[in-house]
């Protein structure tokens, strides 16, 4: 229903119901648009000077106005108790188990997106501030700890395997920031102090959407779509969405080189 809005194209199981309500919501925001637009034109011929030489002060006295707020508190009602609040419940109350899903935590900062995997163990390693550091380790991740062994960090780059359920943990360093993923019909604002979980499956792969769009440069992108700063327009992060095998592939190539020991260590 939404394509014809100009929305991106679905790539998330999720995403018809969000699409439904945002096309329900649409369509009663036109029969308003009708409905109001008709009424201004009748006040207008109506209540014209030719037509009205003397002031009434008496007034309307019909109870269509009435009527008509009525029904209009009905429909927000309808969209918000039977679309918006049932939708919201789903995402937020059952969040997948972490042996069903992949976790990533994900680090705004200005103006950057952090990616971190717990790697095999599942277990995500121990980060200090003392050992931040912008451009070597932004998380501060301490690399001695036994479960940060196997971790995997990168900046900018989500990588997701198709079809599996993916909860990302929202963090900030600095500012808020927020987290939006168009295709996947997802956006959250990552604020400081706090831990913010999303989640969402990813259905369509990036070289499918790659075919099915004919272009072979496309990208999921990350947008920040909160003003954090400056730099906040060159905030920007890619997701790719890969089949279980390649997004595995890419994790062991990934921990292999980033548990190797440093040779100016």
């Amino acid at each position: 229903m939404t394509e014809w809005l100009g929305m991106p194209p679905l790539a998330a199981a999720h995403g018809g119901q969000i699409d439904s309500l945002i096309g329900w919501i649409h369509v009663f925001m036109f029969i308003l648009f009708i409905g109001w637009g008709g009424f201004f034109l009748y006040c207008l011929i109506r209540f014209r000077k030719a037509a009205n030489p003397v002031a009434d002060y008496t007034g309307v006295t019909s109870p269509a106005s009435k009527y008509s707020e009525i029904a209009v508190a009905v429909i927000e009602g309808i969209l918000l108790v039977g679309f918006a609040i049932p939708l919201w419940a789903a995402r937020v109350e059952h969040v997948p188990d972490a042996n069903e899903a992949t976790i990533v935590q994900v680090t705004g900062e200005q103006f950057a997106w952090n990616i971190h995997y717990a790697g095999p163990d599942g277990v995500f390693g121990r980060t200090d501030i003392k050992l931040l550091d912008l451009q070597s380790n932004p998380l501060g991740l301490d690399r001695d700890d036994p479960a940060a062994k196997d971790d995997v960090v990168t900046l900018n780059q989500l990588y997701l395997p198709v079809n599996k359920p993916v909860v990302v943990r929202l963090r900030s360093k600095d500012v808020i920031h927020s987290f939006g993923v168009p295709e996947m019909r997802v956006k959250q604002d990552a604020i400081p102090g706090l831990t913010i979980p999303i989640w969402f499956v990813p259905t369509i792969t990036t070289a499918d959407m790659r075919t099915k769009l004919g272009k072979p440069e496309f990208q999921y992108e990350i947008a920040c779509a909160q003003l954090c700063g400056l730099g906040h327009a060159r905030m920007r992060g890619f997701v790719t969405v890969q089949t279980a095998e390649e997004f595995k592939a890419w994790l062991d190539a990934q921990i292999a080189e980033q548990s190797a020991p440093d040779p100016f260590k």
